[in-house]
């Protein structure tokens, strides 16, 4: 079977700066990145970044859009080629405009030490860490030689999502970021580093039915990167779950600590791709990104369920209407949000539907 996305867009030219600025350093990135020197690339060919606004989407990004797309996907094509990326910030800024005030960062955030931090930084570290991991965490290390691009199977998919994410929270944290005018202090990276640990560990989970496993890519990545630092750094105390009032709460108490274990991490994800180790990459992905804690889950459930709010979003396009003058020439497009998705949905379906319903 085959899916099709599509989005209609313009390019959102102050944002690219940023992400310029990220793709003409790829080479510091990769040279400096915590995993074994065999597998990074001598030589980052052909990345493209930039930020679009988007005014109408189309296929499997209707009526639930990514964030950020990178193409393409392909290790050989990243190699010799290069790759090209996009991050859509008039749906993150949608996303974070959508939650504030909705009550979640009350019912679920530790203290507000934690939620003015997010407050503070957290649209701008969040775009960030979504450039990184698409304009060089996906383009970036190499396969061995005699590597099967297919060694990985059915676990390739979280496990690329995992190196990315990785990736992009190793670098957030790092100097460099400053010094490039990316991040205002050396204090930012904390929000989004808080904010990640905390959904995948908690939050994400409402959207998945209790008694279920975590089934989606994405999904298992995040709470494969989370529980593993917060195993790892038990000993050490870096990660808490605390109660309070009989509600759990995610606390981190050593970010420079974790910033290292996403690292080393890091390391041993993109060792596991390079070398087309697929037994360990198995026993991370399902040692700690399947299985789901019954008794938090539906703590978390019943948390959320009091909020009233729905665990995905969608959007809906404008209906495009055009402004004519006296010689019939298009002058503008006005656009109008009043009509609902499912009357979108119909509108379309008789509109567009060109094909006959009945065979010849």
């Amino acid at each position: 079977k085959a899916s099709w996305e599509s989005t209609v867009n313009f390019t959102n030219k102050e944002a690219t700066k940023r992400t310029k600025i990220i793709s003409d350093n790829a080479q510091w990135f990769e040279d400096h990145s915590p995993v074994d020197k065999r597998f990074k690339k001598e030589k980052v060919k052909g990345v493209s970044a930039k930020v679009i606004t988007v005014s109408m989407l189309g296929g499997d990004c209707y009526p639930a859009t990514p964030i950020g797309i990178n193409l393409p996907n392909a290790d050989w094509i990243r190699r010799d080629h290069g790759s090209k990326s996009v991050t859509i910030e008039n749906i993150t800024e949608a996303y974070d405009k959508a939650s504030q005030g909705n009550g979640f960062s009350e019912e679920f955030v530790w203290s507000d030490v934690e939620r003015n931090g997010m407050k503070q930084y957290g649209f701008l570290t969040d775009n960030l860490h979504t450039d990184l991991h698409e304009c060089l965490g996906h383009g970036s290390g190499k396969l061995l030689e005699n590597t099967d691009p297919d060694a990985l199977k059915a676990y390739s998919s979280t496990l690329e999502e995992t190196r990315a994410d990785l990736f992009g929270l190793y670098y957030l944290a790092d100097p460099k970021l400053v010094e490039l005018g990316l991040l205002p202090d050396g204090e930012a990276y904390k929000s989004e580093y808080y904010k990640y640990i905390m959904n995948g560990l908690m939050t994400q989970l409402v959207r998945i039915e209790l008694g279920k496993n975590v089934e989606e890519a994405h999904m298992r990545n995040r709470q494969l990167i989370a529980k593993w630092a917060y195993e790892k750094g038990k000993e050490a105390n870096v990660i808490e779950l605390k109660k309070r009032d009989g509600k759990t709460y995610v606390v981190v108490n050593d970010y420079p600590r974790l910033r290292e274990l996403f690292g080393t991490l890091l390391a041993e994800i993109q060792r596991i791709k390079s070398e087309g180790d697929y037994a360990a990459g198995k026993n991370l992905v399902e040692g700690y990104g399947v299985k789901v804690d019954p008794e938090l889950h539906a703590e978390v459930l019943e948390r959320y369920a009091k909020l009233n709010l729905a665990p995905y979003k969608g959007f809906v396009n404008p209906v495009m209407k055009e402004v004519k003058n006296s010689n019939g020439e298009v002058t503008d497009i006005v656009l109008d949000y009043m009509e609902g998705y499912t009357d979108q949905m119909l509108r379309y379906g008789r509109d567009y539907s060109f094909l006959p319903t009945y065979n010849n």
